[in-house]
C-alpha cells in the first residue's frame, strides 16, 4: 500500500501531525501499537489532571466550614476517580478517532517498524510513503539506582493504570514536573508523602522563586521534600520499601515507605524502531536528532516529540511540531512559532512560566525591570481562599518589553496564554496594560501589573 505520509505514533505529535497533512490533501496512513492518543492522553497529562481535580474537590469539601460549609463524613473512592478518569480518556480518544476517520486517514493497529527507505512494516504489511514522520513519543527512564527495577518500584504508567497499587506511604524519587503533580495527588488525599531530588531544589528547569514556593506550599499540604540527595539503593518488597541516601549535608538516612515511585524523567521510544537489517537509519543520540523543522539526517524522514533529540517534552510542542513539520514537508512556512513555549506544573494554586525569567534575562544582558504582585492582592483569590502565591512579569526597562512571566496563582495555566502572546508578539506593557481586564477576576492581577510597570 502507497501514502504520501506515515506517521508512526498517534500521540498529540502524531494524531496532530496526520490531521495536518489530511487536510493539507495527502494520503495518511497512522500507526499505533496501544491507544490512539499515546501517552498524553492514556497515561500522562489527561489522568493525572482528572485526578488532581478529583482529588482538589475532596479537599475543599473538607476544608470548607470557614465558608460556611459543613459537609459531615467527606470521604474519596480511589475507584470511583479512576472511573471518572477512564469516561474521560474514553470520550477523548472517541473525538481523535471522529476526526480521524472524517479525515480519511487509515489508521493501522500495531507496532510498526521502519524496514527500508520509505516503507514501514506493521502486522506482517508492507505500507510506503513518500515521507515518514516518526512521532513515538517516550517512556519513564529509569536513572541506573540498585533496585530501581524491582517489584515495590512503579513509575507514572503504573500509579495511572486502572487499578494503581494503594499506597498509604510513597516515597518519589523525582522532584520535577510528574513527581510534584502525583505527590500532591498523594498528599492531599491524606497520604504520606517524600519526595527525593538530586538536584539542589525541586522543579529544577523553571525559575528558583517558583521552586522555593513549590517546596514551601509541598510542606504545607504534608509532604517532606529534600533536594541535593544522592540515592545509594532500593531494597525491599511491595508494601514494605527501603530507600538508603546521603542527604545535601552528606548524612547517610534510610526511609522507608509502602511504595515508591521512580519519576526521573522520560527517554525517547526507540526500541524496536528500525528493523535491525535496515541500514537506512538516522543519527541518534538519545533520541533521533534533527533540525527545527524537524527534518533528520536521512531524507524523507522526520521527527517529532518526545521522540526527537534534546526536544522540550511537552504535549503542546509535540502538537506544534505536528502541524509545522507537515508545513515543512509541502514547501511551506511554519504555522507555529516555537521560540515561545508555556510550561505548566498542575497543583494548587497552579504554577506556568513563559519567556524569560529575571535572572535569564538580565544573563542576556538586560536591564530588567520586574513587577510583581502576591495573591494576597487579588480580590478573586482572596474570594476563593487562594494559597500563598504571586504572579510576576519580567521586562525590558529600557523598552518597557515584555520578556517573560512567571506563575504561582489559581489558574495559572490558564492565564499563561495570554502573557505566552505577549511575549510572541514582543508586546510591551503598556499595550498590555491598555486592555481592560473584567474585575474581579484572576487575569486582572496581568493588568494590575503591566499598569504598575507602565507608570
Amino acid at each position: 500500500m502507497k501514502f504520501d505520509i506515515a506517521v508512526i505514533g498517534s500521540g498529540p505529535g502524531g494524531y496532530i501531525c496526520a490531521d495536518a497533512a489530511a487536510k493539507a490533501g495527502k494520503s495518511v496512513v497512522l500507526f499505533e501499537e496501544r491507544e490512539l492518543g499515546g501517552t498524553c492522553l492514556n497515561r500522562g497529562c489527561i489522568p493525572t489532571k482528572a485526578l488532581i481535580h478529583a482529588a482538589e474537590v475532596y479537599e475543599e469539601a473538607r476544608s470548607s466550614a470557614h465558608l460556611g460549609i459543613s459537609a459531615k463524613q467527606v470521604s474519596f473512592d480511589v475507584a470511583t476517580m479512576h472511573e471518572r478518569k477512564k469516561e474521560v480518556i474514553a470520550q477523548l480518544r472517541g473525538s481523535i478517532a471522529k476526526m480521524i476517520k472524517a479525515d480519511k486517514v487509515t489508521v493501522v493497529e500495531g507496532h510498526a517498524t521502519i524496514t527500508n527507505k520509505q516503507e514501514v512494516t506493521c502486522n506482517g504489511e508492507v505500507y510506503q510513503a513518500e515521507d515518514i514522520v516518526i512521532a513515538a513519543g517516550s517512556v519513564p527512564n529509569l536513572v541506573p539506582i540498585p533496585g530501581i527495577d524491582a517489584p515495590g518500584v512503579y513509575t507514572s504508567d503504573d500509579l495511572l493504570e486502572d487499578n494503581p497499587p494503594q499506597l498509604e506511604s510513597i516515597v518519589i524519587i523525582g522532584g520535577g514536573v510528574i513527581g510534584m503533580e502525583i505527590a500532591n495527588i498523594y498528599a492531599t488525599l491524606g497520604r504520606e508523602v517524600r519526595v527525593l531530588e538530586a538536584a539542589e531544589r525541586i522543579l529544577p528547569t523553571m525559575d528558583k522563586e517558583i521552586s522555593q514556593r513549590v517546596a514551601l506550599l509541598g510542606k504545607k499540604n504534608g509532604i517532606s521534600i529534600e533536594a541535593g540527595v544522592s540515592i545509594h539503593a532500593i531494597e525491599g518488597t511491595p508494601g514494605n520499601m527501603s530507600i538508603s541516601y546521603q542527604d545535601k549535608k552528606g548524612a547517610e538516612k534510610t526511609l522507608v515507605a509502602q511504595g515508591v515511585l521512580a519519576a526521573t524523567g522520560r527517554k525517547a521510544k526507540l526500541d524496536g524502531l528500525f528493523d535491525d537489517a535496515c541500514t537506512w537509519k538516522p543519527e541518534v543520540n538519545r533520541g533521533i536528532v534533527a533540525d527545527e523543522k524537524g527534518a533528520t539526517s536521512l531524507e524523507h524522514l522526520w521527527v517529532i516529540g518526545d521522540a526527537k533529540a534534546c526536544n522540550i517534552q511537552l504535549a503542546h510542542v509535540a502538537s506544534a511540531q505536528g502541524r509545522n513539520v507537515i508545513a515543512a514537508i509541502c514547501g511551506e512556512e511554519p504555522p507555529v512559532d516555537m521560540g515561545t513555549v508555556p510550561s505548566c506544573v498542575y497543583i494548587k494554586p497552579g504554577v506556568a512560566s513563559v519567556g524569560m525569567t529575571e535572572a535569564e534575562a538580565k544573563e542576556a544582558g538586560y536591564e530588567v525591570r520586574c513587577g510583581k504582585r502576591p495573591t494576597g492582592s487579588s480580590g478573586k483569590c482572596l474570594i476563593e481562599d487562594s494559597p500563598s502565591g504571586y504572579a510576576k512579569i519580567v521586562t525590558d526597562a529600557a523598552t518597557g518589553t515584555i520578556l517573560g512571566a512567571q506563575l504561582v496563582f489559581p489558574r495559572a495555566t490558564d492565564l499563561i496564554a495570554e502573557l505566552a502572546l505577549a511575549v510572541q508578539l514582543k508586546l510591551t506593557v503598556k499595550q498590555l496594560a491598555r486592555v481592560i481586564h473584567p474585575h474581579p477576576t484572576f487575569c486582572e492581577i496581568i493588568g494590575d501589573i503591566a499598569g504598575d510597570l507602565s507608570n
